[in-house]
């Protein structure tokens, strides 16, 4: 096992975690925002949650991610390694200014970049590229409408309740939140499994582009740490900055995130969770009122998805070539 591959095993498991920090924001903002669970109840059942997606609904995205994107005649070492780097610099930036970005946009951007800066545009598979583009552009585009329809239905349904229904939508966010967690799990969670597994491909460890159940658990694994630790800057941007929640905010929105994010992983589509949860989080708002939406905010965060991927890719682009000759 050369040094090569240990660097980016450490990489991996540390891009890993921050991705459960960085994330556990999406899944816990709403029913902590809304007091429907305790914060440490709520990040340590996410956790337990991520940890059993990707065992119950395959890895379908860590395939897009690991054999999709770039020809692996081109692949290295370095080029996976400089991608993954520069996802976790990207994380950790977003992070300290409280803004939240996707970590599937940033590997993405980020092995585009190495790999360009290595082999050239060719080197890129365009098919796979335009998938994984596409499931992480329309993923928000449906969280919202979705929400934003399940709303309408609900109040429509709820139309004679007295107040005292917010406590069924306070106790249904713990089941909605697991499933939340159980489809970030299996989403999410596969963007490390997917990078490991290449690079076990380009070490010669494996001899074709097949997931072990040792990388499976841990990833697994190790998002679910991130995910118990929590981005408490993050939760309170989601979680309060938007709007005020409430239980039934909680749990539409939770309700149709979860549905797109788990459809995405069943067809190997890689999507945003911070994308799709904050477009639900909006659309369940707007139901109740277009005004009630602070957009200034959702605005902020369109930028930083519009950032994400060239900037990821740039930086991938700019630390490659000092690790290729690092590992010469």
């Amino acid at each position: 096992m050369s040094f090569s591959f240990i660097l980016l095993l450490v990489s991996v498991i540390f891009f890993g975690f921050l991705n459960g920090f960085h994330d556990s924001s999406n899944i816990v903002a709403t029913p902590i925002a809304s007091r429907a669970m305790s914060p440490r109840a709520v990040l340590w059942m996410a956790a337990l949650a991520h940890f059993a997606g990707p065992f119950l609904f395959g890895v379908a995205v860590a395939t897009t991610i690991g054999a999709g994107l770039a020809d692996p005649v081109h692949v290295t070492q370095p080029v996976v390694i400089a991608a993954v780097q520069a996802a976790v610099i990207w994380n950790v930036v977003t992070w300290l200014l409280g803004i939240p970005s996707s970590s599937s946009h940033a590997l993405v951007g980020g092995l585009v970049g190495a790999v360009i800066s290595s082999s050239g545009f060719t080197a890129v598979q365009s098919e796979g590229l335009i998938k994984v583009i596409g499931s992480l552009f329309i993923s928000p585009v449906l969280g919202l409408i979705a929400s934003y329809l399940l709303m309408n239905l609900t109040r429509f349904l709820a139309r004679g309740a007295t107040p005292r229904i917010n406590r069924s939508f306070k106790r249904a966010q713990v089941a909605t939140a697991m499933a939340l967690a159980l489809s970030h799990g299996a989403n999410g969670a596969q963007i490390s499994m997917g990078v490991l597994t290449l690079g076990l491909v380009v070490e010669g460890l494996l001899p074709a582009f097949v997931v072990p159940t040792w990388v499976i658990a841990l990833c697994a694994g190790i998002i679910a740490l991130g995910t118990a630790t929590g981005g408490w800057r993050l939760i309170k941007t989601l979680g309060g900055r938007i709007y005020k929640i409430r239980p039934v905010d909680g749990f539409v929105s939770q309700i149709a995130g979860a549905g797109v994010i788990l459809g995405a992983a069943m067809f190997g589509g890689p999507v945003s969770t911070t994308q799709v949860m904050s477009s639900a989080i909006m659309g369940a708002g707007a139901a109740h009122r277009v005004t009630k939406v602070r957009w200034q905010v959702g605005y902020e965060m369109l930028v930083a998805w519009a950032l994400t991927i060239p900037t990821s890719a740039g930086l991938a682009a700019l630390i490659y070539h000092p690790i290729n000759w690092l590992l010469g």
